[in-house]
């Protein structure tokens, strides 16, 4: 859709006078609302304000563009606004953001994508962005983006036409056009800068007289995607990309890897290096990271950040099995305590519908351990060390060792287990693919097919029967630790996991809590998994508690979205408190930790247990202890409300 059928001139602000991002959101979501964009100005600002907490969606270069698909949108549309100093809007290059669009977009389909990568390739162009901050007027703004988008995507006709005379006889193969490079352009979100690394290499190649076609590997899928033929024909291939892309392709092809940011920044770098005689031939034997970061071209990825990467990329592919897996289970062990069942040995299958939640929950949650390693070591040498990944997850549920290679029960290795398996598995493929990378081209073929799979599983299988018996002892030790502490020691565990839940509320450590509440449950930990799913659930409602009770601590602004935390709080999505803490880290966080610390606590010494990884409220059916379970709840959010009465100041006037 173009964009002169989504913006109006009335629906631009010219020299807008505003001092903060949150000030800018409220009088673009206030265009949208006159304009008749939005049916419901609170259930949008709630979709705009829930993608920021994501990651800001300033993308650089003084550009801003915030976006939300919503339910509320009756018509999408486009708002826009110029601020001649700049605000702070969080750009990842620290400068303030001066032209600022916002896109309304109904929840169906990708329009939002595609309006946001048709306005990042227009506002490249840098005699167009200081055009539109010359504008003194909605009507001379948009004539400014009228013309610059009729010359940059004139009709198919006419584009179709003019692309065939541009392109030499000398070009064209089997009737197709050929070109000197290829790219693909990635980042983590597959949003504004995927679009951004894209153009600005264009740009660059036509400045340089070259011919370039560039896969954009956005959220909405790969899109312009690079055809065998097209590799084959190519001089060189950039891949400028900040999350993993498919490599193997491009196997015997010059190529330089770098993040999205110096396709952005350095095209022309990135162009002269790869069509050097010194640019890297790429081999599927040689390890990815070893290009991550782009060499001489800029910093390495740190070496937490990749481990936090790669271990997010296992967990990320693992949760589905075990939120739908898990909830099942839970149903099944409910449905039998409606029916009366004894809780024995044979508990969630007596009844007829217990059985088939707990058999197919069973089944779902049986491949946690396998896809976590799987996709951890995918992550690391790419879909090669999928399969070595698995089979490492699988030999770690099952605890094989050289005496017992169908598995012994006492070196069941579990989640760490899996999480060495995963690592392990990426490694093992780096080291194998550079092992025989002398192979010639032909019998190299194979490596994928025959020798990784082979090899692979063969030295993972040596590698975890090696390691199963130890680890399995020491998962064994703090499995049986954990279930023998009582008393203080427990309460302790409790208010620690649960704390954790608040630090960063959806970073690092709310990860690593969660994910080891997750794995105790299959070790029989419910009473962690009951103090995680507690802690996460504190900071919302506490924040909702407090902009209800105590509205002179907080900003007109913050009270009016403060009771949609009380829902967020209780589906256990801890996020709903980031825009609070992000405004008031200081105060806010601290007082979260210590209300979702008291819960944690007060549910561990009370004997709650929880069956289910995952649902809030949804779930507290299956809770052992209900009611303890809602008393600490209350008294975790009530802690955390006070603690922020306590420690914020009151609004001035002025500040409300």
């Amino acid at each position: 859709m173009k964009i002169r059928d989504l913006l109006k001139p009335e629906s631009v602000i010219i020299n807008a006078d505003v001092d903060s991002k949150k000030e800018a959101i409220e009088k673009l979501i206030d265009l949208h609302d006159k304009a008749g964009n939005i049916s419901d100005k609170d259930a949008y600002t709630k979709g705009i304000l829930a993608r920021e907490e994501e990651s800001t969606t300033a993308v650089g270069e003084g550009i801003a563009i915030p976006h939300a698909k919503s339910e509320s949108v009756v018509k999408p549309g486009l708002t826009a606004m110029t601020v001649p100093g700049g605000i702070d809007y969080d750009a990842p290059d620290g400068k303030p953001s001066n032209i600022l669009f916002m896109i309304a977009a109904p929840l169906d389909g990708d329009l939002h994508l595609e309006v946001l990568a048709r306005l990042m390739t227009l506002l490249m162009d840098l005699d167009l962005r200081g055009r539109l901050l010359t504008a003194d007027s909605g009507d001379k703004f948009l004539e400014e983006l009228n013309k610059a988008e009729a010359a940059k995507y004139p009709d198919e006709a006419e584009e179709k036409a003019q692309a065939a005379e541009d392109v030499p006889a000398a070009q064209a193969q089997d009737g197709k056009r050929k070109y000197q490079l290829l790219a693909v352009t990635a980042c983590p979100t597959g949003i504004a800068h995927t679009y951004m690394a894209a153009e600005a290499l264009e740009k660059k190649a036509e400045e340089m007289g070259m011919t370039i076609k560039v896969e954009t590997n956005g959220s909405g899928g790969a899109k312009n995607i690079l055809t065998k033929e097209e590799i084959a024909a190519a001089d060189g291939i950039i891949v400028a990309a900040d999350k993993n892309v498919s490599m193997d392709r491009f196997a015997g092809k010059k190529l330089v890897m770098t993040k999205v940011s110096d396709g952005i920044n350095k095209p022309g770098e990135l162009i002269e290096k790869v069509m050097s005689k010194d640019a890297v031939i790429y081999k599927k034997a040689s390890d990815v990271s070893d290009f991550i970061g782009g060499g001489d071209l800029g910093e390495k990825e740190g070496a937490g950040h990749q481990v936090y990467k790669h271990l997010m990329n296992g967990v990320s592919h693992m949760l589905p099995f075990v939120i739908g897996g898990g909830i099942m289970i839970a149903l099944a062990f409910l449905i039998d305590t409606i029916a009366g069942a004894p809780r024995d040995a044979n508990f969630g299958t007596y009844t007829a519908a217990a059985a088939f939640f707990k058999d197919v929950g069973g089944v779902a949650f049986g491949f946690m351990m396998p896809v976590l390693a799987g996709f951890i070591a995918e992550s690391i040498a790419d879909r090669p060390g999928l399969a070595v990944g698995f089979v490492g997850g699988s030999i770690a549920t099952l605890g094989c060792t050289f005496g017992a290679p169908a598995g012994d029960a006492a070196a069941v290795s579990g989640f760490l287990g899996a999480l060495l398996a995963g690592f392990a598995g990426g490694y093992i493929v780096i080291l194998l693919r550079k092992v025989f990378a002398w192979l010639p081209e032909t019998i190299e073929r194979m490596m994928p097919v025959l020798i990784i799979p082979l090899l692979g599983i063969t030295l993972m299988g040596i590698f975890m029967c090696a390691i199963n018996p130890a680890v399995g002892a020491l998962n064994t030790g703090l499995s049986h630790g954990l279930k023998s502490m009582s008393g203080s020691s427990e309460i302790l565990l409790g208010c620690i996991v649960a704390g954790m839940m608040a630090i960063d509320m959806g970073g690092p450590f709310n990860k690593a809590a969660y994910v080891f509440g997750v794995g105790m449950l299959a070790t029989g930990g419910y009473n962690i998994m009951a103090a995680v799913m507690i802690g996460g659930m504190v900071p919302p409602i506490a924040i909702a508690l407090s902009t209800t009770f105590f509205k002179n601590r907080w900003t007109p602004g913050e009270i009016k979205s403060g009771p949609v935390n009380y829902v967020m709080g209780l589906c256990f999505i801890t996020e709903g408190a980031i825009p609070y803490a992000a405004a008031d880290p200081l105060r806010v966080i601290p007082s979260c930790i210590v209300g979702s610390a008291i819960a944690g606590g007060i549910s561990m010494a009370m004997g709650c247990t929880l069956m289910a990884p995952h649902g809030g409220i949804f779930v507290f059916l299956t809770v052992g202890n209900v009611a303890g379970y809602l008393l600490a709840l209350a008294a975790g959010a009530v802690a955390g409300m006070l603690m922020l009465a306590l420690m914020k100041k009151k609004q001035t006037r002025e500040a409300a």
